[in-house]
């Protein structure tokens, strides 16, 4: 960027909006922050806000990352109530699901549906999935900043809500196949396999997944069990997605299966790590 940095704000700095945020720091934004938990997480090269009111004042673009729709509602409504704002544009990173989107694409602001996956390690690397929806105009407007947070983007539609639905359908994958792979990997060693071995051979074959090539060999059999994603998030994508499946008519029979499984971990261990859903699967 030249001449003088863009100002971006950003709202709700945990463990995905502090790294998102600090990216856009590095890009070459002058970033505003606020988290309703206080400034400690706000990323060096960042400016502390007091509250979304003052963003709004500062940043034309306010990024998003918050935990659910109820939370970007009333973010969205400070942000488009404040007296004297700038901001025009909202970015949500968000996963809130399709009514949630399409609700706060009405609320005033310019909004483009843009929630992420790949997880903390990811928006480390910038190699963070940017799924995002909405306007051409709108798109092209908030693209350097979309450019800001990740070097891989794709733009998956031109109405708000279809990046959250692909979202839910990415989570409820991932969600899918991590319960699926502590199920088999606890019936290997039951039959006396070594996990590790499971995994080379699960890698070199039709079994592999993400599960298999990298929450496992990175989180559980390091016993780490710290990808920076809890199970109450999971719990709650995958009963986003359940519920979209409902009202638009289609199949939920492993959807069923899969949201019973992520209710039953984030109801036993409520805000655990997502990974530990092995040793919780395992009876460990």
């Amino acid at each position: 960027m030249s001449g003088q940095p863009a100002t971006v704000g950003f709202v709700g700095l945990g463990n995905m909006g502090s790294l998102l945020a600090l990216n856009l720091v590095r890009a070459g934004f002058e970033v505003v922050a606020y988290d309703a938990l206080g400034p400690a997480r706000t990323p060096l090269g960042a400016r502390w806000a007091p509250g979304p009111a003052d963003v709004a004042r500062e940043a034309a673009t306010v990024v998003l990352s918050l935990p659910d729709g109820a939370v970007c509602h009333e973010v969205v409504r400070d942000l488009q109530g404040a007296r004297d704002r700038r901001v025009t544009h909202v970015v949500d990173t968000s996963t809130v699901g399709v009514a949630a989107a399409r609700a706060l694409c009405s609320m005033g602001l310019a909004y483009v549906d843009a929630p992420v996956s790949g997880g903390v390690a990811g928006a480390r690397q910038r190699t963070l999935m940017v799924m995002y929806a909405g306007s051409d105009e709108d798109c092209a407007r908030v693209e350097p900043v979309l450019a800001g947070l990740s070097d891989r983007r794709r733009r998956v539609g031109d109405l708000p809500g279809q990046a959250q639905a692909l979202k839910l359908a990415n989570n409820f994958l991932s969600a899918t196949a991590l319960a699926a792979t502590s199920e088999a990997v606890t019936f290997g060693r039951a039959a006396g396999l070594d996990p590790a071995v499971m995994l080379e051979v699960l890698n070199s074959s039709s079994g592999r997944s993400g599960a298999s090539t990298d929450k496992f060999p990175s989180e559980v059999l390091t016993g780490r069990y710290a990808a920076g994603f809890s199970n109450t998030l999971m719990a709650k994508d995958v009963r986003l997605y359940l519920d979209e499946v409902r009202r638009l008519g289609g199949t939920q029979a492993l959807g069923a299966v899969t949201g019973s499984v992520w209710e039953a971990f984030s109801e036993a261990e409520p805000g655990a790590d997502f990974t530990r859903i092995y040793p919780f699967v395992a009876g460990d």
